[in-house]
């Protein structure tokens, strides 16, 4: 067995190079044939024909102000849901931060029709309490304020927990000395812990402004019927009226989107640079400030943040499916459960759609689960520049909008296989591969985590001992890991089935995923059944969230985010 084992190292010599052929077919290869596609449409012309087209600059406008005013609402309700949960006395924190999360789990596409449900001159909900607009009046959220707004709902999670996790962080100690100098809870504020809080508010805005630039499920429900396209719902149209030039043209468009992420994080970068945020002294949360008469003021405000957000949206959507046809009021008259019947018995593409979507969510966490263990192996034990060059290579595919990822796919799988000749484009199989690509970096964290708080002198006992890699790994490693996989298959699995921007573009007959089945449904116009499928989806998202909860006390630190 000589060379198996590097001299002095535990890693086998086969390992490295195998994450590195797996990176090199998830993230290297696809955006490569992007790229090269976009070189081809410049040498032939077509760049100059996509740039001379009113559409795209019209989307371009539409996607970067939605995003930006999306951004500047997630960062006012983000921010003050994580100073006051994080640094305030406020009771229920843990409900408040389990809550809070819950609409960035939640599809984009779910949580647009639950507020079409809930507002406008046809909602059931406000019908049946007759609070409901005359009817004629305009659907307020089909609009760029709509589309900002929950822009702003469905990211403002990713600022609470960028934030918090800075706010974690704060000396303990420096808050401490403010106070017995005599300074009060706003000047502290001011002085201390603002100033100490802006890597997180940045890179909160960072991360939500590349989410609101990639997101497909909000502008493809609300903006398509007003006539308001954003570069993701163009590049589906272009798609749908396909042509010889469709490639070229949705290439272009596809590294515009990935230019205008990349120019959102320059600008985090070139926020923070040339400033030091390093702290001293103990850190943690527990020099939390006391509100006194502010906190029956602030908390019932928290719970009516949570209420709009949330459990008023949901209600909405349930009620559009108890009522047999969108705008018809909720009575006991007209209630009814014949759209969950016919969604999970009778409607044969909703079945489809289950059964599609949970075999790629099992399939892409099961297969990360195998890869992301040996790939935390090898990088976790690899300090050089190489091992760091992998690990970015890993975060980009995550990092990319959905409909980019997409793209680089069909790109990549248009034509038939070399040697194998066998298509993967239109069957199930490019969708596993996308997921497995955009969702390395998801499953990869977790474990990463885990081997981080293990102690390498077991295995390297073991390994004296003459245990081969594969005996510690399953006798030492992965019984500690456990916990960690678990939760990394479970925020896979949730996140993979609730998916619409990739699947949007790879999906045929037959290979329809359940995003893809409700935005079907209300384009249609079954928004009775469309909701009937989308209450379904909040309450698995729901049970699985509450399954990591109940995982989580075995979990490392930082794995379950809405944790406090």
């Amino acid at each position: 067995m000589r060379g198996y084992v590097r001299p002095g190292n535990s890693q086998p010599a086969w390992l490295f190079p195998f994450v590195v052929i797996i990176v090199l077919i998830l993230s290297v290869l696809p955006l490569a044939r992007l790229a090269m596609t976009g070189i081809v449409s410049l040498a032939h012309g077509g760049v100059g024909a996509v740039l001379s087209d009113p559409a795209l600059w019209q989307a371009t406008y539409y996607t970067l102000v939605t995003a930006i005013l999306g951004t500047l609402i997630s960062l006012a309700i983000g921010c003050a849901f994580a100073f006051l949960l994080t640094l305030t006395d406020i009771s229920s924190k843990g409900a408040l931060s389990f809550l809070f999360v819950l609409p960035m789990m939640i599809p984009p596409q779910v949580t647009a029709l639950a507020w079409v449900q809930m507002s406008g001159p046809s909602s059931p909900l406000l019908k049946a309490l007759h609070i409901a607009p005359p009817l004629g009046s305009p659907q307020p959220l089909y609009s760029v304020g709509g589309i900002s707004l929950l822009y702003g709902v469905q990211h403002a999670p990713l600022v609470y927990l960028a934030l918090r996790a800075g706010l974690m962080a704060l000396p303990r100690d420096g808050v401490e000395a403010a106070r017995l100098s005599g300074a009060g809870s706003l000047r502290v504020f001011r002085d201390i812990i603002l100033p100490l809080s802006l890597p997180g508010i940045i890179a909160g805005a960072a991360i939500s402004f590349v989410s609101c630039t990639g997101n497909f499920g909000i502008p493809a429900i609300l903006g398509i019927p007003a006539s308001i396209y954003t570069l993701p719902t163009l590049i589906f149209t272009k798609f749908s009226a396909f042509t010889s030039r469709t490639f070229g043209d949705v290439a272009v468009l596809s590294v515009l989107i990935a230019m205008i992420a990349a120019a959102g994080l320059a600008i985090q970068e070139r926020a923070l640079r040339g400033r030091d945020y390093r702290v001293l002294g103990l850190s943690g949360a527990t020099a939390a400030f006391e509100l006194g008469h502010w906190k029956f003021l602030l908390q019932p405000l928290l719970w009516v943040c949570i209420f709009f957000m949330l459990v008023a949206p949901f209600f909405a959507l349930l009620a559009g499916a108890l009522v047999p046809a969108y705008g018809v009021p909720l009575t006991f008259k007209t209630m009814s459960v014949s759209a969950f019947y016919e969604i999970l018995f009778r409607q044969a593409v909703t079945r489809t759609a289950f059964v599609n979507s949970l075999s790629l969510a099992a399939g892409t966490a099961l297969c990360l689960l195998l890869v992301t263990v040996l790939t935390a192996y090898a990088l976790t034990r690899r300090k050089d520049l190489l091992g760091r060059i992998v690990s970015s290579l890993i975060e980009i595919p995550y990092s990319l909008p959905g409909i980019v990822m997409a793209v680089c796919f069909i790109l990549v799988f248009a034509a038939p296989l070399p040697i194998l000749h066998v298509t993967l484009y239109g069957t199930i199989w490019i969708i596993l591969i996308a997921y497995l690509s955009s969702f390395f970096a998801v499953s990869l964290k977790p474990v990463v985590s885990a081997f981080h708080q293990l102690d390498p002198a077991l295995e390297e006992a073991a390994r004296l001992s003459g245990a081969g890699f594969f005996r510690r790994l399953a006798d030492i490693i992965v019984p500690l890991i456990a916990p960690a996989a678990g939760a990394s298959v479970i925020l896979v699995f949730l996140i993979a089935c609730n998916e619409l921007t990739i699947s949007a573009l790879l999906w045929s007959a037959g290979t329809q995923t359940l995003g893809v089945a409700i935005y079907n449904l209300d384009d249609s116009g079954s928004s009775d059944l469309a909701s009937a499928l989308s209450v379904l989806v909040v309450l698995m998202v729901v049970f699985m969230m509450l399954l990591m909860e109940l995982m989580a006390k075995r979990l490392p630190r930082g794995v379950v985010p809405w944790r406090n």
